[in-house]
């Protein structure tokens, strides 16, 4: 993506117009949408939003925003004309970005730093109970990593890296752009102000190489889906030496056969018997602090209600306290009666006299009202 193909307004999505709190909206709300942290992975994203915060940084402020109006890109990109190296091209749109409104309008000065690694992010499954007690596991991921022969640095061992001829070991050069005159990174040693003459054989100059590591990884209890988990400096190594990133592991939880749950909240339905319903009595939970938790049925309980037993559920996480295990009650009708046990019940319902059944009752006194008014 060049400059010349970017309209620092429409990227932003405001008209021309905009004032500074407008600008900061629209900045914000699409810096949310293409975050990369929202979208891992996907590169587009993160070209956009470098893109975006470039548009901000440069729209926000005054001294830029006029010189922008003015001329456009070409106040930034050497479209204005002029000596010097003014009709290079500056490469990525991130460098771009940084050289414009890092050096040029005040920004840090002297060599380039090298950029640190980048962030991996590995996806880990555990059961319920694994979430519920916590788990130490090891995970094997392939990344970059330091070049032991070089210790990173991507030079031959025994040789050095040199001063770079182009700009003179400063890591920047300088051109005539019109009114301006910008500092960016040297084409040559792309900002390090060193280049490597005799590169490194194991890893070709890169400072790293590719090898598949085993972590350990505490999965402290109380995780839930979406839980991430911070390895620092666990991730791909930085170029030439730079640091490395970070490792994040996601942890995603395998659905249970008996409990669902939400937040610290487990939950079950339990089936009762139509006796246990109407006489009350107690059930038996396991739980998944291997636990057995007595349920206490008051008489005449009906499906759909629920029963709570405080400090049964799933520990918070990183913090004191544990949830509630919710029982849902369903009350089972018998499909399987012997002869005496039909006998029984005909002779519960010849005494019945509809007081048992209020609600029954009371229903199909409303439907009578209704159709006899």
């Amino acid at each position: 993506m060049s400059a010349t193909e970017i309209d620092f307004y429409e990227l932003l999505e405001v008209g021309r117009d905009a004032d500074g709190p407008a600008l900061k909206s629209a900045y914000r709300k699409l810096a949310m949408k293409f975050h990369p942290d929202r979208n891992p992975g996907d590169k587009e994203c993160e070209a956009r939003f470098k893109a975006i915060s470039a548009a901000y940084e440069c729209l926000k402020d005054p001294q830029k925003r006029a010189a922008y109006d003015r001329y456009g890109h070409a106040a930034f990109s050497g479209g204005m004309g002029g000596g010097g190296h003014g009709g290079q091209d500056f490469g990525d749109i991130g460098d771009i970005f940084e050289t414009i409104f890092g050096s040029s309008f005040g920004g840090a000065s002297g060599r380039g730093r090298p950029r640190r690694g980048a962030d991996l992010r590995y996806d880990l499954e555990i059961g319920l109970e694994e979430a519920f007690h916590g788990k130490a596991t090891e995970i094997e991921v392939e990344i970059s990593v330091s070049c032991e022969p070089c210790s990173g640095l991507g030079a031959q061992p025994g040789t050095q890296r040199q001063a770079c001829g182009m700009c003179r070991g400063h890591g920047k050069v300088r051109a005539q752009q019109g009114l301006f005159v910008i500092e960016r990174p040297c084409p040559t040693c792309h900002g390090r102000g060193e280049v490597i003459q005799q590169p490194c054989r194991a890893c070709g100059g890169e400072g790293r190489v590719d090898q598949v590591q085993k972590l350990a990884v505490e999965v402290p209890p109380g995780v839930d889906n979406g839980t991430r988990i911070r390895l620092t400096g666990k991730g791909e190594a930085g170029p030439m030496g730079a640091p490395p990133g970070d490792l994040y592991i996601f942890i995603h939880i395998r659905q249970h056969a008996v409990f669902q749950r939400e937040g610290t909240a487990l939950f079950t339905r339990v089936p009762v018997s139509i006796t246990t319903a109407a006489l009350g009595g107690t059930i038996a939970i396991p739980g998944l602090d291997g636990e057995s938790h007595a349920i206490e049925i008051p008489s005449g309980i009906q499906t759909g209600k629920q029963l709570r037993k405080r400090g049964a559920g799933m520990p918070v996480l990183q913090a004191r306290g544990t949830g509630d295990l919710v029982v849902e009650i369903v009350v089972e009708t018998p499909t399987r009666l012997s002869a005496r046990q039909k006998e029984l019940l005909r002779e519960f319902q010849a005494t019945e006299t509809g007081e048992e059944c209020p609600e029954s009752r009371g229903f199909f006194d409303r439907l009578k009202d209704a159709f006899t008014g």
